[in-house]
């Protein structure tokens, strides 16, 4: 019983809804980028973040309580929605909160009439990979030299998912 409470807590089906989501406003772009910068080699700039603002993206903040864990950059159009960016803090990671997170994104994007989701990922990020495949995302293609490496360039994979997710 207790793992059924836990799971139910975790995904906001308990009065206690600890984790939440809502736009990303200006302020936030500070702890954006700690994030940013603890988990990526090469993060975004901050001047990328305020054009995704300016531009008019969805551009989320997951939330646990009231502590930010995590963003994500998305755009939503033509029946299609596209991950630009997503992360969640490194103290917040491998407990579950990724799956969550994009469900809640998910759910945001049928509501905007998405029928699919797509993204790129580094080949080299295997617990990315792994969450995604969980989800239900299935490889699609390969963008050559698409991201900055240690070594000059890699490559990214693109994923996609039909919604809704079964």
């Amino acid at each position: 019983m207790r793992i059924l409470q836990k799971l139910k807590v975790l995904l906001g089906m308990t009065k206690e809804r600890p984790y939440g989501f809502r736009p990303i406003k200006k302020g936030d772009l500070n702890v954006i980028m700690d994030i940013e910068r603890q988990v990526y080699d090469y993060p975004w700039s901050e001047h990328i973040f305020k054009d995704c603002l300016r531009a008019g993206y969805r551009n989320w903040a997951f939330i646990k309580g009231e502590q930010f864990i995590g963003y994500a950059i998305t755009s939503v159009a033509v029946g299609e929605a596209h991950i630009l960016n997503i992360c969640i803090t490194p103290a917040c990671q491998k407990k579950g909160l990724g799956k969550v997170f994009l469900s809640m994104l998910f759910s945001e994007m049928e509501k905007e009439q998405a029928n699919c989701v797509f993204l790129e990922v580094r080949p080299s990020n295997v617990s990315a990979i792994k969450l995604y495949q969980t989800m239900g995302f299935k490889k699609i293609g390969q963008r050559k030299n698409y991201y900055r490496h240690a070594d000059g360039k890699e490559d990214a994979w693109v994923y996609s998912i039909d919604l809704p997710v079964a």
